[in-house]
């Protein structure tokens, strides 16, 4: 296991939601962090916390960011809660997928030039809206198939471009990533700020299934794949995904709220977020087993105890 000595790991999008988490773990279990940011205003220089400059889109990369590090956690990637115009659908790719690519330019061209690197590891971010919407099956890494529509394929680049790294002779590993609950960001406070005020309600029929992790055990599982050197694909979801209704009524009761209006009809939906509606309306039953079968333990097993913590 790689904590037997000092280790330094990479972080892109360490200032993000899952990023600003683990960051803090690394820190707090003596791992140093390097991190990548686009904003020259956010790069520190501490003993164990240096910032380095990148560019993803003028292929922009401050080659120093990989000396000494043994493994690098790929986070980066705007936000897909954005209305889904070409430009943003674009932005959206090109921030997964083309920051993958610099990364993996900039390891092969310190290869060729006669340099080694420590780097033996890559772990990234995807999601599980590459499994297509359904209601009533279950989906575990196995499943074959990518979505159609724009969230399959833009996991199915993002992915493959990680995979590429097995060529660098780098192990790789995917955290297919459900619903982040957290307090500030994320699709929570937008279920809360609507219940808060009387007029929140579920979408659609309700009965999509949402598979929900808690922020804190997001950030846990990827130190834990770190950790236990664990490659290949693991869905980043709590034990017991809830329809949408059922997030929306717990939320309710937690912060004591009634629901007084109906479900927010899918054809209202898709007139106010256009494309984007996909991401409230789709339903993926998602299998956390197999990352419970590599040891690793919730904290938050049930969408009651993860809310409760949070609200």
């Amino acid at each position: 296991m790689y904590l037997c000595k000092a280790m330094k790991v990479l972080i892109t999008g360490a200032t993000g939601l899952v990023g600003t988490e683990v960051t803090r773990l690394c820190r707090a279990q003596g791992i140093a962090v390097n991190y990548l940011t686009t904003s020259r205003k956010k790069i520190n220089s501490e003993p164990d916390y240096k910032g380095f400059y990148w560019n993803p889109s003028n292929d922009e990369l401050d080659i120093a960011s990989l000396e000494g590090v043994d493994a690098i956690i790929h986070l980066a990637g705007a936000s897909i809660a954005q209305k889904w115009t070409p430009k943003n659908k674009q932005l959206i790719k090109d921030s997964r997928i083309k920051s993958a690519q610099l990364l993996y330019d900039a390891l092969a061209r310190f290869r060729e030039s006669g340099n080694s690197t420590s780097i033996k590891h890559i772990i990234s971010a995807s999601a599980i809206g590459c499994y297509p919407s359904s209601s009533t099956k279950l989906y575990n890494e196995k499943y074959p198939d990518y979505a159609s529509g724009f969230l399959g394929e833009v996991v199915q680049e993002w992915e493959e471009a990680i995979i590429q790294f097995q060529k660098l002779d780098i192990a790789t590993s995917l955290i297919r990533t459900g619903i982040i609950l957290d307090k500030e960001q994320g699709a929570l406070p937008q279920i809360v700020k609507p219940v808060r005020f009387f007029v929140g309600s579920p979408l659609g029929n309700g009965q999509q299934w949402q598979s929900w992790i808690h922020v804190e055990d997001m950030a846990r599982m990827y130190l834990h794949v770190l950790e236990e050197e664990l490659t290949g694909i693991y869905n980043g979801v709590a034990p017991n995904p809830v329809t949408n209704e059922k997030l929306t009524k717990v939320v309710a009761q937690t912060i004591k709220r009634p629901l007084f209006f109906p479900k927010v009809p899918k054809k209202a939906l898709k007139f106010l977020l256009g494309e984007m509606a996909t991401i409230a309306l789709e339903s993926q039953l998602v299998s956390a087993e197999k990352i419970q079968e590599t040891g690793f333990v919730f904290t938050y097993t049930t969408v009651e105890q993860a809310i409760e913590a949070i609200l």
